[in-house]
């Protein structure tokens, strides 16, 4: 199931799913979501502080489940990613939002809320840039972020300079799933869990030391995600290189070592996560992926 796409004059909540934001970003946020062309709808949690949070959890889980059950409200983006939305996932109204399927978009932390989702309500979200993020887009970016906003035909190759590398060779077509590595990796043993079974997987994360890396994608490993999937994407990694001093794996050594033995067609180097440019991704949708070639798109 698809939600609505997005059109000039459909009006956007703007919520803060996460970690909070400045006013000065929060203004920069809406002032980008309508230059796009919608009408935005600044909720609280847009406006809130909690500590390190965009309001309390109560705060942003009322929020979304409002921002979905308003039938005037045609899309939710978020202002910004940080931390705290699996604190927010037991207290969402799945079964609303379920019956409300909506355009929402967002990156990193926001990965928690594309989980649960995809998995517990059966629609489509969109990683992409957030809405403050928007504010003054490289040209790629902002292409990529439109053909999600407004259903256009998506460029799915990397911007020019960006090669990728096939890691496993082989085809395959599933459902793409996945998102930030650090909170696809803490919703495992969660009722959120990420299901990888027939599905592509798509990972990136930024600024994390490589044995939190090795951690996390040998949690994966060993819960089965690997196994399950049928195909790999392997997005950015930003700021995650090891530091001179640091007796470490590369990030390619950890990758040869604990994802390529799974066999499943992989391609490395997808342009996409906490990086710029940065490509947006449908999650939830049928993907098809030649690891040969080392392309990838919508097989619907």
């Amino acid at each position: 199931m698809y939600a609505p796409k997005l059109f000039k004059g459909a009006r956007v909540a703007i919520v803060g799913p996460s970690s909070s934001v400045t006013e000065e970003r929060l203004a920069e946020g809406v002032a980008a979501i309508r230059r796009l062309g919608f009408e935005p709808v600044v909720y609280e949690s847009a406006r809130s502080m909690h500590g390190y949070f965009a309001g309390t959890d109560a705060v942003r889980a009322a929020d979304i489940n409002a921002a979905f059950a308003d039938k005037s409200i045609d899309g939710i983006i978020a202002t910004r990613g940080g931390y705290g939305g699996h604190r927010v996932l037991p207290l969402l109204d799945y079964d609303t939002i379920a019956k409300n399927p909506k355009f929402f978009g967002g990156y990193s932390d926001i990965t928690a809320y594309h989980i649960a989702l995809n998995q517990r309500c059966g629609f489509a979200t969109y990683h992409m840039p957030m809405a403050c993020a928007l504010y003054a887009p490289d040209a790629y970016s902002l292409a990529c972020a439109e053909a999600m906003l407004f259903g256009t035909p998506a460029n799915y190759e990397n911007p020019e300079g960006y090669p990728r590398e096939t890691l496993v060779p082989g085809t395959a077509e599933g459902v793409l799933c996945g998102g930030n590595l650090s909170l696809i990796a803490a919703s495992l043993g969660t009722p959120w869990e990420i299901d990888t079974r027939g599905k592509i997987l798509f990972f990136e994360d930024v600024d994390e030391r490589p044995y939190r890396i090795d951690s996390m994608l040998t949690h994966l490993r060993n819960a089965g995600k690997f196994a399950d999937c049928v195909g790999i994407l392997i997005g950015d990694f930003s700021d995650c290189d090891p530091k001179p001093e640091e007796k470490t794996l590369s990030l390619d050594a950890l990758i040869d070592e604990i994802v390529k033995p799974a066999g499943k067609p992989t391609i490395k180097g997808v342009r996409c996560g906490h990086c710029t440019p940065t490509m947006s991704l449908p999650l939830g949708k049928r993907f098809r992926m030649d690891a040969d070639a080392c392309t990838f798109g919508e097989a619907e």
